[in-house]
């Protein structure tokens, strides 16, 4: 049976206390590392990972020479090991030096991806997995073993899972704890709108997008008519908040290929169009200031869809603090206004028109300031032009 991710929590903590060690098996991106930190923060637990697909056969059990004394760290309660700087050998000096340190804290050693190490470096685990135990050195009492793993076509219910993994030893999955975590939206969007450091975890566009669309949180490639290599992961959406507030902190909304690519990128070609074009309509590419105020504007509005030359427009009309009785709001916005194809110009014109008092207020200045004279006559052309291609 799949768990949410508050369920799996749960889960999680009910096995440790029992004594044994979980495997947390779920999709790629689904949320199970951060499922883990959020363990050991709630249990104030110090937290060591160690990815077993990065790892070589070896690394856990041969020393590399030249050694000296300060090669090998003893202990006086859990024996003594080979401090290799790399591999799980170094993971386990600092774990068991950090333990003698902290005798009442507890240790969690989280083996990331376990499936996805090879047959030789699950063997080389065993001991530590089934009898806490490698060569001489014994684990404290304090660590406790989470192990995480990819699907795959021998576990039920995954049997049309694509992952490359190394099925696991009969006697690891006999001596663990399996639990199955599935993509949970409504517990994910309630981690990712808190708030850290003064601002959500998670860009407010990607969970205004995920509570209209909830089930793209999670696509996998084993769902009906997926056809993309990409497909969006809780990770991926993370991945694609970090990009959203890039793009605004380098001024890139105007970008739409940028946009779109880094978006398609990230969810897939599906999901990712259609994010890209949701948020673009929402986040048009300029701000009204850059709008009316930038020296590039106009260049930029050029680049821009019609929808988003549009809304840039509908925005510089809602700006109180930008009137267009005022020379330089008009000559601007009568440029962006010129950019845009014809049904956008007669579209902008009729919502003026629509505006209590704004044609009049135009035409009580414009005598005074030619450039709110020049916007008058070019929505008045704007106006009559649409009129004689209705007749």
């Amino acid at each position: 049976m799949a768990l949410t991710y508050q369920a799996c929590l749960q889960a999680t903590e009910v096995v440790l206390a029992s004594g044994a060690v979980p495997t947390i098996v779920g999709e790629a991106g689904i949320g199970k590392s951060a499922l883990v930190a959020d363990l050991a923060q709630r249990r104030q637990a110090k937290l060591f990972t160690t990815v077993v697909s990065l790892v070589e056969k070896g690394d856990l059990v041969i020393p590399v020479p030249p050694l000296t004394s300060d090669s090998f760290v003893r202990t006086a309660q859990y024996g003594s090991l080979a401090d290799v700087q790399f591999g799980y050998s170094h993971t386990l000096v600092a774990m068991v030096r950090y333990a003698e340190a902290h005798p009442q804290q507890e240790i969690i050693w989280f083996l990331d991806e376990f499936n996805r190490g090879t047959q030789a470096v699950q063997s080389e685990l065993m001991n530590l997995v089934l009898q806490r135990q490698i060569n001489t050195l014994t684990l404290p009492p304090q660590v406790h073993l989470i192990l995480a793993e990819n699907p795959d076509a021998t576990m039920a219910g995954f049997a049309q899972s694509r992952y490359g993994v190394t099925p696991g030893d009969a006697a690891i999955a006999d001596r663990t704890t399996r639990l199955i975590l599935q993509a949970d939206t409504p517990s994910w969007l309630k981690w990712a709108t808190a708030t850290v450091n003064g601002q959500p975890r998670i860009d407010p566009l990607v969970t205004t997008y995920l509570r209209d669309h909830p089930g793209d949180l999670q696509v996998t490639a084993t769902d009906n008519a997926v056809d993309d290599d990409l497909q969006p992961t809780p990770r991926a959406w993370e991945r694609v908040s970090g990009a959203l507030r890039e793009l605004t902190a380098q001024h890139l909304w105007g970008q739409t290929a940028v946009v779109t690519a880094l978006m398609q990128g990230n969810l897939g070609v599906s999901v990712g169009t259609a994010f890209a074009s949701e948020i673009l309509r929402q986040h048009p590419g300029l701000t009204v200031t850059q709008a009316l105020g930038a020296p590039d504007a106009v260049a930029t509005f050029q680049t821009l869809t019609p929808a988003q030359q549009q809304t840039i427009l509908q925005n510089c009309l809602a700006a109180s603090d930008w009137p267009l009785t005022m020379a330089t709001t008009a000559a601007r916005f009568g440029e962006l206004l010129a950019a845009c194809p014809p049904d956008g110009q007669f579209a902008i014109a009729q919502r003026i028109a629509d505006q209590a008092n704004l044609l009049e207020d135009l035409a009580a200045v414009q005598a005074d300031r030619p450039a709110v004279a020049q916007l008058y006559q070019q929505l008045t052309l704007i106006g009559k032009r649409s009129s004689e291609i209705e007749v």
